[in-house]
C-alpha cells in the first residue's frame, strides 16, 4: 500500500499566522522556541531555537460531529511552505512512539485502529490499516498528549 503525509493546508495556516481566530474562537498565541522540539504542522520541520511559534487550537474534521477532537498544534509565526504530500515520514516526527489510528468515511474512529507505534514503524502500521477499505485515514497524534501531528492517506 503507497501512502503519503499530508501537512495542514496552507489556508489553514495562513488563516492563523495573519491572527485569525481558532478553532476554539481564540487568537493565536506567540512564543519563542527555546530548543528545537516544537512540530510545525504546515512544514511538517521542527520550529529552530529562537523562532516564533504560534499555539493554536485545531479541528482536522471537516464536520462537528463526537469524534471530531480538537487540541493544540504548533505553527510557526511566519509564513513556511507547506511540506509537498509524500511517502516519507516528516523529520518533525522524532519521539520514540506516536499514537496511530484509523478514521472512517465520516470521519470516526475506527475502534481496534489506534495503536502506540514506535516512530519507525509508523509507514508500516499506517499502510495496514489503509489496506482496509473501511480505513480512510489516518491520523498520527502524540503518544503523550494525544495532539494531532500530520494525516496520512493513500497516494
Amino acid at each position: 500500500m503507497n501512502i503519503r503525509y499530508e501537512a495542514i493546508s496552507t489556508d489553514i495556516a495562513r488563516s492563523l499566522q495573519n491572527g485569525d481566530p481558532d478553532a476554539y474562537g481564540n487568537l493565536p498565541e506567540r512564543a519563542v522556541a527555546d530548543d528545537s522540539r516544537i512540530p510545525c504542522r504546515h512544514c511538517l520541520k521542527l520550529v529552530d531555537e529562537g523562532d516564533e511559534y504560534l499555539i493554536v487550537a485545531h479541528r482536522p474534521f471537516g464536520n462537528l460531529q463526537p469524534y471530531s477532537e480538537t487540541g493544540p498544534i504548533f505553527l510557526h509565526a511566519d509564513f513556511c511552505e507547506r511540506a509537498k504530500p509524500c511517502a516519507k515520514l516528516p523529520d518533525m516526527l522524532n519521539s520514540p512512539a506516536y499514537l496511530v489510528r484509523g478514521y472512517d468515511a465520516d470521519e470516526r474512529i475506527i475502534y481496534g485502529t489506534g495503536q502506540m507505534v514506535a516512530t519507525a514503524d509508523i509507514s508500516t502500521y499506517a499502510s495496514s490499516l489503509l489496506a482496509d477499505r473501511e480505513v480512510e485515514f489516518v491520523h498520527v497524534r502524540s503518544a503523550e498528549n494525544n495532539c494531532f501531528q500530520c494525516r496520512v492517506e493513500r497516494d
